[in-house]
């Protein structure tokens, strides 16, 4: 199937590794240009330098104000165009509520939230009809996820901010879409389940809920990332995606 990406123009943000990587990859493999970001200039430059020539480089943080400008700018000078974004931020300081402390919210406030306002608010002015932007969110929009306190705050009032501007959009022609992750196979998730006292009883826990049975890969993430930034998606808007092996039961 034909995505329709080739020569297509797209921004995805903390792109050196997990999630942000594998939609990167596969935005690349199926033709299209990638402005890749993070935080650590030399991770921006080898992920980018693995991508090959049709990705670009930027180190920017999320939390920065002028980081949406720098972005879209880098897209059209590079590539010579912009037609979509998909905001991907690190997931925050894990914890229950008496262990996060002020300075840990307000940090991932910054970058996990109004960032992705900021981002998403800046690729609205630029955005001409056929765009799109895209949310890599978090299964616990729909429900808490036991010691990530901070995301399970975050993430549902994110997903609510995407929908309403799915609605505002739509008469520009401009999609909105979220993906919803649960077990894949990252660095992220391994760490997670690292910090359990019995880690590969942790992840035979979680299989055990998950009807595939086991975690997914970042690739397949990342396919799912490109279909729905692609013009092969045009009919599909205001939509949260899970990509979660089947582990939400409700519809």
């Amino acid at each position: 199937m034909d995505l329709g990406l080739k020569d297509r123009v797209y921004v995805v943000t903390g792109a050196t590794r997990g999630l942000g990587n594998a939609a990167a990859r596969e935005l690349v493999a199926d033709g299209a240009k990638v402005v890749v970001t993070g935080r650590d200039e030399k991770r921006v430059a080898d992920a980018a330098g693995e991508l090959g020539p049709n990705a670009f480089g930027v180190a920017v943080d999320n939390a920065d104000p002028q980081a949406p400008a720098r972005l879209i700018e880098a897209a059209r000078e590079r590539f010579g165009g912009f037609d979509g974004i998909l905001v991907s931020v690190g997931g925050p300081a894990p914890g229950f509520v008496a262990d996060n402390t002020d300075e840990q919210w307000d940090a991932a406030f910054e970058s996990v939230f109004l960032g992705a306002v900021r981002l998403a608010r800046a690729a609205a002015q630029e955005l001409e009809a056929g765009g799109v932007i895209g949310f890599v969110l978090s299964g616990s929009v729909h429900e808490p996820i036991p010691g990530l306190t901070i995301s399970n705050g975050l993430r549902p009032g994110l997903a609510g901010f995407a929908k309403s501007i799915a609605d505002e959009l739509g008469p520009r022609g401009i999609r909105v879409v979220g993906l919803l992750p649960a077990r894949i196979d990252t660095d992220r998730v391994r760490e997670l389940d690292g910090m359990s006292a019995d880690p590969q009883a942790t992840r035979t826990a979680h299989e055990s809920r998950i009807p595939l049975r086991r975690y997914g890969r970042p690739e397949e993430f990342g396919r799912t990332a490109a279909f729905l930034l692609s013009p092969a998606a045009s009919y599909l808007t205001g939509i949260m995606v899970p990509v979660d092996g089947g582990m939400r039961h409700g519809f």
